[in-house]
């Protein structure tokens, strides 16, 4: 069994946490993994192969850290220039399985969900295999636990074998209103659709090229100019581009008939809103979600998430509160579910607190820029041990260069030398410079800017470990067989 892992997304409904640069998928939102390691790390450890991993580029050497941590390495890191949903997405994805083997059964995952009960999951996914094997397209499908609005409904007819058999799909209904979901409740025979699935690799693709072959057609041909670039595989934006953008259940799961219901009760959420932390967060006496330093003083069910400072409540309830180092949300809990709304007017101000975070990170580390004015800029720098910045010149600023932690092997113009905590050194206008850790130990620094222009474009890249191009201004930066048209 392969893990397809879709690890795309822009974060919006959980902003000012999920920024576009940094998504809910690589934040520890429900334990001390992000949920992208959680994902990997809650599969069936003897079953489970290498996994595939789609993601958008510029959040590439974000998935690599995340998987090099907890020790896994993939069958194929998937670069999407840009998102075209799930179908294209598993399409790609299911391309890459079948060169290695066309019955391989793969496991479609989303990489943001939480699961409470993994042994309940690891059961349904077996339940699963036995379904997908003989060519089966398998759901999972959620038992629901109350009238949910927010999420669409599969009906799904009785298995005559184990009560957790794979079972025929009647029929998809959309997201219903609050009347029309209570009535499902009651009547039984009806589940969540959770976006996770499983099949073979060739019954996929067999079957999106019978029912959505425009996707299938450009993603084969996509699949032809695939090119390698470290780690990582990138798909042609020029091909892509051309691609519908459709989900895997429009494009396929609603027309074939091989659909099959795996049902499962395992405490799952799709963490989709500030409301569904609030539900999956240990709570106290007063039902309140505490997620950081707060003090809350007659107050009731409220959400509070703070990361490096006090939030203190008085006399409110029902309220969520989210604090970042750059932005400060409060919302009722009845209208987290509209947070895009927000995100979409802040996209339309051009504000930047929607794309990153005042902490960036960066292949070799991060910096986060704490103090800025006119003219100037100052940061605290972290690289990890053994990495190194791009070899670079400034057209517009000077930097000063404090180590407060670490050793530091510094490059400027003609000279290399180095530094250690206390010591210091200065970067003039237009010299060539580099930033190395040669340590076992983080390296950390203050670096102070000053000059006519201090954004990140200004930099010219003359030598770059990483790929980038040069400049970049806020993101850093062989062929493959043809696949048989038998497949």
């Amino acid at each position: 069994m392969i893990p397809v892992i879709l690890s795309g997304g822009n974060g919006s409904r959980l902003w000012p946490l999920s920024r576009q640069a940094y998504p809910k998928q690589f934040l520890p939102l429900v334990g001390e993994q992000s949920m992208l390691q959680e994902t990997l790390c809650r599969l069936p450890v003897d079953d489970a192969e290498s996994p595939v991993v789609v993601a958008n580029d510029e959040h590439r050497f974000i998935v690599k850290e995340q998987l090099e941590a907890i020790g896994r390495q993939p069958l194929s890191i998937l670069l999407e220039p840009f998102g075209r949903n799930t179908a294209p997405a598993v399409a790609m994805a299911a391309i890459e399985v079948a060169r290695k083997d066309p019955k391989a059964i793969m496991l479609v995952l989303p990489a943001d969900h939480a699961i409470e009960n993994v042994e309940a999951f690891q059961r349904a996914v077996a339940q699963g295999q036995e379904a997908a094997r003989s060519g089966g397209l398998v759901l999972f499908g959620i038992t629901p636990t109350r009238p949910e609005t927010g999420y669409g409904y599969i009906a799904a007819g009785q298995s005559g074998e184990a009560p957790g058999a794979a079972r025929p799909v009647s029929r998809f209904i959309e997201k219903p209103d609050a009347e029309k979901a209570a009535a499902l409740l009651s009547a039984g025979g009806y589940y969540w659709n959770s976006g996770m699935f499983m099949f073979r690799a060739d019954s996929y693709l067999a079957e999106l090229k019978k029912h959505s072959p425009d996707i299938y057609d450009t993603c084969l041909l996509a699949a032809r100019s695939l090119e390698r670039d470290m780690d990582f595989t990138r798909i042609p934006a020029e091909i892509f581009e051309h691609c519908p953008d459709d989900s895997i259940d429009y494009a396929v799961m609603e027309k074939t008939s091989k659909a099959l219901l795996v049902p499962m009760d395992a405490g799952w959420s799709d963490v989709g809103s500030w409301s569904t932390i609030w539900d999956v967060t240990d709570k106290d006496e007063n039902a309140n979600a505490i997620l950081g330093d707060a003090c809350l003083e007659d107050s009731n069910n409220c959400l509070v998430y703070t990361s490096d400072k006090l939030v203190a409540m008085l006399g409110v309830k029902d309220l969520v509160v989210v604090d970042t180092k750059d932005a400060l949300m409060v919302a009722h809990k009845d209208k987290v579910q509209d947070v895009k709304k927000l995100v979409k007017r802040l996209n339309g101000d051009q504000r930047s607190e929607t794309r990153t975070h005042r902490q960036v990170y960066r292949p070799w580390g991060s910096y986060d820029s704490i103090d800025m004015g006119n003219r100037f800029q100052v940061k605290r720098i972290s690289v990890k041990p053994g990495e190194k910045l791009s070899l670079q010149k400034h057209h517009h600023r000077a930097e000063h260069w404090i180590i407060v932690k670490g050793t530091a092997e510094v490059t400027r113009d003609e000279e290399t030398f180095l530094l250690s905590e206390n010591q210091s050194t200065y970067i003039p206008i237009g010299a060539v410079h580099r930033l190395f850790n040669p340590g076992r130990i983080p390296l950390e620094l203050i670096e102070v800017q000053s000059g006519a222009y201090l954004g990140e474009d200004d930099i010219e890249r003359l030598d770059d470990r990483y790929g980038r191009a040069a400049p970049t201004p806020d993101v850093e930066e062989e062929q493959i067989p043809v696949m048989s048209e038998k497949v």
